[in-house]
């Protein structure tokens, strides 16, 4: 069997050189830009709706690696999809890369699981979700996210302490 990290980084590589449905969309009814301050991450998600269904998305923006991947291959995973599947995926997505999925328990991740590593390099955990908050405050018309402050899932308050 292959060793995960080589196909995690043979995956990200390959996104980042050709990522997937790479920019915008003229007739996006739904848009919200992602900022990752400490990176220095900006993306743009952009979604033509159907309905409920998901029948495209892009995304624009400069990116580290890991983000760039994260956001290609989640348009991949979300294109075609119902923004309830959608909405589950990205709730797994954002458990499994802080370390709070069960792998072994039943998930939709499919290909998304060569993530799971990076719950173990935690300061490169906000890269890999930017694309998928963003995602999240498209589908809820909200104009902008980012991975600080409440909507940073890393983030610990006083009742955690």
């Amino acid at each position: 069997m292959a060793d995960p990290r080589a196909l995690y980084q043979e995956m990200i590589l390959e996104h980042n050189r050709k990522p997937r449905n790479f920019g915008a969309l003229e007739n996006a009814t739904h848009h919200s830009a992602g900022h990752n301050p400490l990176c220095g991450d900006h993306i743009d998600v952009s979604l033509v709706m159907q309905g409920t269904t998901i029948e495209q998305v892009g995304f624009v923006g400069e990116a580290c690696a890991i983000c760039k991947s994260a956001a290609s291959m989640m348009t991949v995973a979300v294109k075609g999809k119902s923004q309830a599947d959608a909405e589950a995926l990205i709730g797994e997505f954002v458990a499994m890369t802080t370390g709070k999925l069960d792998m072994n328990s039943p998930h939709q991740l499919g290909r998304l699981k060569v993530f799971a590593g990076i719950a173990d390099l935690p300061v490169r955990v906000k890269c890999a979700i930017l694309p998928w908050h963003t995602l999240h405050a498209a589908l809820h018309a909200i104009d902008g996210s980012s991975t600080e402050a409440g909507q940073d899932p890393m983030r610990v308050t006083n009742s955690d302490a």
